[in-house]
């Protein structure tokens, strides 16, 4: 599907499935089109071209209301008059399902949030962390095809937030129901997600697994924006992925696409896996020469700054289980890797094609 504003393109032929019960991430910087694209499938936008099918049925123009998804905002909209219990219960009773049932429902989902023992609390007397978590319970409690989170953990400071990716996960896993699930943090993309939709500028990059996408990534964009990586200017010197970097040739294994002899690529490696070398590298690791540039301590590792030859910046992160000799600004080192560490990536590349992985569960 395509969506327009005028004649500016904020999501441009996005086409890809979303299987029953998957935790499914859109993930790209601010004004990729991420949630425009969620606001399609629950009805908020419609499509400028293509459909949405949400089980089979085209939903395209089917308001939000109708459709069976529900939304969660970073801003939770309780309602403020109501306790916890009240708050869960008013979907279904606006359905006007049966009271037992009604009981049931709410039961079960505020155990399986961990707030059976707030119910009868109001919204102002619950942390941030509980309040999102009576917000999901009142999304889920009319069991929807899918839920639709629109960075909802954004509100939330650094550590209650790294606990609720954990009970989100949870959460997922317990009702068994799709969740999509917008956010421009990789760390939580990573954390939670199944899958994962990189977008940027409207375009989607790549989908695939958490592991796959940070360690195969197709596109510099993709290289660059998830994690930390070291991204050298390279020139393809022979067949299988053989580049020059800084004056160094060097086996590159992982190679996207189909390089040839004198194109220009980028060599990408992240930098845990790079390691620092008095000497040149050996049994059977490669590397470039580098001056060292800065040392950073960050707790667990040591962020050592490098230059190579041409000026690139290089960064390896240095374990405490590493030996890391004295270094100081302006020394000559090695920054080595294993050859299966690096991946060669095209200098410029258009968004791929992304195959359809659940034809028959798109969601």
């Amino acid at each position: 599907m395509t969506k327009r504003f005028g004649s500016f393109v904020a999501v441009d032929r996005a086409d890809f499935a979303i299987g029953r019960g998957e935790f499914f991430a859109m993930l790209g910087p601010s004004g990729c089109g991420k949630t425009t694209t969620l606001r399609m499938i629950a009805g908020f936008e419609t499509p400028t071209e293509g459909v949405v099918r949400l089980e089979g049925a085209d939903v395209s123009r089917v308001p939000p209301y109708r459709r069976n998804v529900n939304t969660v905002f970073q801003h939770y909209a309780l309602f403020p008059h109501m306790s916890v219990w009240d708050n869960v219960a008013f979907g279904p009773r606006s359905r006007k399902v049966p009271s037992d049932e009604v009981k049931r429902r709410v039961g079960e989902l505020l155990e399986i949030v961990r707030l059976s023992d707030f119910a009868k609390r109001r919204p102002s007397q619950l942390s941030g962390g509980q309040q999102q978590r009576v917000a999901l319970a009142r999304a889920l409690v009319n069991y929807p095809a899918a839920l639709l989170l629109d960075e909802p953990l954004g509100a939330l400071d650094l550590k209650l937030r790294q606990a609720m990716q954990i009970e989100l996960k949870r959460i997922q896993r317990e009702v068994g129901i799709t969740f999509v699930f917008v956010t421009h943090d990789q760390e939580e993309a990573l954390t939670m997600s199944d899958r994962i939709a990189v977008m940027n500028e409207g375009r989607v990059e790549q989908i695939g697994a958490p592991r796959e996408i940070y360690d195969e990534p197709r596109s510099v964009f993709v290289a660059g924006f998830i994690g930390s990586a070291n991204l050298l200017p390279a020139t393809v010197t022979g067949p299988g992925g053989e580049v020059e970097v800084g004056g160094q040739r060097l086996p590159v294994p992982a190679a996207g696409g189909d390089p040839r002899s004198g194109d220009h690529a980028v060599l990408m490696v992240r930098p845990e896996r790079v390691r620092v070398l008095v000497d040149a590298p050996a049994n059977g690791h490669v590397g470039v020469r580098c001056t060292v540039t800065d040392l950073v301590f960050q707790g667990p590792v040591v962020r050592v700054a490098l230059a190579a030859p041409d000026g690139s910046p290089v960064v390896a992160h240095v374990g405490a289980a590493d030996r890391l000799p004295f270094l100081r600004p302006g020394d000559q080192v090695w920054a080595g890797w294993e050859p299966d560490a690096a991946r060669l990536l095209p200098a410029r590349t258009a968004a791929p094609s992304v195959p359809d992985p659940h034809p028959e569960e798109v969601r």
